[in-house]
């Protein structure tokens, strides 16, 4: 049981993440090639905030299920690991695109699979870990 719901959890946070990295690429898109951004660190870095914010609803209701949980204590824990996630992420666009002149679209791939594994187990480990009643409640069940 304990394995399929772990199962389900990574889906659903995958699907999270895709819709968010979705945002996050289009204000990046955006940002550089319509609104003329002269720096990639700096488009990735506008456009993450976008995405985090995409990120942090869909984890908390949708993804690790913790509403219960307050709003205030989660958010603060999920700022605090995204602000460093995007400024990794703009870091290594910095570099990749800024720096050594390469295509900012690889760099964001790159960046892609450096966030959703350490994303998923600082969220599910620190944000949104299940409290002590919480997981009582769910062995009543």
């Amino acid at each position: 049981m304990q394995l399929q719901q772990t199962k389900t959890q990574i889906l659903r946070y995958i699907v999270n993440g895709v819709v968010a990295t979705l945002a996050h690429y289009v204000v990046l898109y955006l940002s550089i090639e319509v609104y003329g951004f002269s720096s990639a660190g700096l488009a990735s870095f506008w456009a993450s905030l976008v995405g985090i914010g995409l990120s942090f609803l869909g984890n908390r209701f949708i993804v690790f299920n913790s509403a219960h949980q307050k709003i205030v204590s989660q958010l603060s824990k999920f700022v605090t690991l995204y602000l460093i996630v995007a400024l990794l992420h703009g870091g290594l666009l910095f570099i990749w695109s800024d720096i050594w002149n390469y295509n900012y679209n690889y760099g964001f791939i790159i960046a892609v699979f450096i966030q959703v594994f350490l994303g998923y187990v600082a969220n599910r480990h620190i944000v949104f870990k299940k409290l002590p009643e919480a997981i009582s409640e769910q062995a009543k069940i």
